[in-house]
């Protein structure tokens, strides 16, 4: 398949960024060191392109309707400048994609979907719009940056007169950005260290991109890139599609169920329904090795007889725990915190414990 290129690629190239593919696209993976960039955003400030991210509008008096059919949570809940993670159940129990709907008025919503989902996603909102929403794929014309970390609110204010510190957690504002109308300023990010993600037309994503590496040159401002990410959101306990969750696993198995609203219906809603009053068999949940080892997507987890009780869906050493750290579906009898549990490294059980997420906090 021909690889996809965000507008910005050249200058990542520029900045040293080691591209490679993923989802579909050419991306910056690192530009130093996965655990120099992990740091910079926990303890400063860091810039991702994630302008691979897909956007669609979904606009008039059937928007809503459409939305709340095809989605997990409840947006009739959204006021306008509210954001909400979701997802979209398909019909089988699983899940198509999580997502983030965006509420800018009555009858005009933004989805955020993930890169590799975009056609894929874009296709089932078209599937449900039986009632003619207007909907647009604007996912090529809107260039995304992730400003991630402590130091991130007070680089980013000196690019806009819109007060940040009143923009509150999922929450987000229209205005002027480094001198670029209407930007979308979103409390929001996939690290768990705090920052803004700024949804900008593609035209004035260089310009933009400038202003916030100049405002934060006081600051060590760094680029980041994909690997950083990564251990980032894995830190957090933050599910990646197509790794954590997917077409098969359950939002509930997911520990999605704060998303999974059954004050309404939608698409499989009521197996769903039957599946939280039944009770889930199996559970996601976060672990921390004890014994030394990095736990890696598929390794078997078993107890300590040897007996397969489930499976690794991500894993990564910790640069802020110092040690293994994971992610995976496991029976429900291994399942609460403090479980001990051991991970199948080619044939050697390594300990581990479940750990309540986030994973980096006690």
């Amino acid at each position: 398949m021909e690889l996809k290129h965000i507008p910005l690629e050249s200058l990542h190239e520029k900045l040293g960024g080691k591209m490679v593919p993923f989802a579909g696209y050419l991306m910056p993976v690192r530009y130093s060191s996965d655990i120099e960039e992990h740091m910079t955003v926990r303890q400063g400030v860091g810039v991702f392109d994630v302008s691979h991210m897909g956007e669609f509008t979904i606009r008039g008096p059937h928007a809503l309707d459409l939305i709340q059919r095809v989605t997990s949570n409840d947006a009739s809940k959204l006021v306008d400048g509210q954001a909400q993670y979701s997802c979209l159940p398909n019909e089988t129990g699983g899940i198509v994609d999580d997502l983030i709907v965006y509420k800018k008025k009555d009858n005009d919503y933004l989805i955020v979907v993930n890169a590799s989902n975009i056609e894929k996603d874009w296709n089932w909102f078209v599937k449900y719009n039986t009632k003619g929403a207007e909907m647009k794929n604007i996912s090529d014309d809107i260039c995304l940056f992730a400003v991630q970390g402590p130091k991130a609110a007070g680089v980013l204010q000196k690019l806009t007169s819109v007060d940040l510190s009143t923009i509150k957690y999922y929450h987000f504002a229209i205005g002027k950005f480094a001198g670029v109308d209407d930007v979308i300023i979103s409390n929001t990010g996939y690290t768990g260290a705090g920052g803004f993600e700024i949804y900008v037309n593609k035209a004035a994503a260089e310009k933009t991109w400038n202003a916030i590496f100049e405002a934060g040159a006081a600051e060590n401002i760094k680029p980041i890139g994909l690997g950083a990410r990564d251990t980032l959101r894995l830190e957090m306990g933050f599910c990646l599609y197509g790794n954590d969750i997917d077409d098969n696993t359950s939002p509930l198995e997911a520990g999605l169920g704060w998303i999974t609203k059954f004050t309404k219906e939608f698409t499989n809603s009521a197996n769903l329904k039957a599946q939280k009053e039944a009770g889930v068999k199996r559970k996601l949940v976060g672990f921390r090795m004890v014994d030394k080892g990095i736990p890696r997507h598929d390794y078997i987890l078993r107890d300590a007889a040897g007996a397969e009780i489930g499976k690794v869906t991500s894993g990564t050493m910790s640069p802020m725990l110092n040690m293994g750290i994971g992610l995976g579906y496991i029976s429900n009898a291994f399942s609460a915190p403090g479980s001990e549990i051991f991970v199948d490294v080619r044939g050697k059980l390594l300990k581990a414990r479940v750990h309540k997420l986030p994973l980096i906090q006690e």
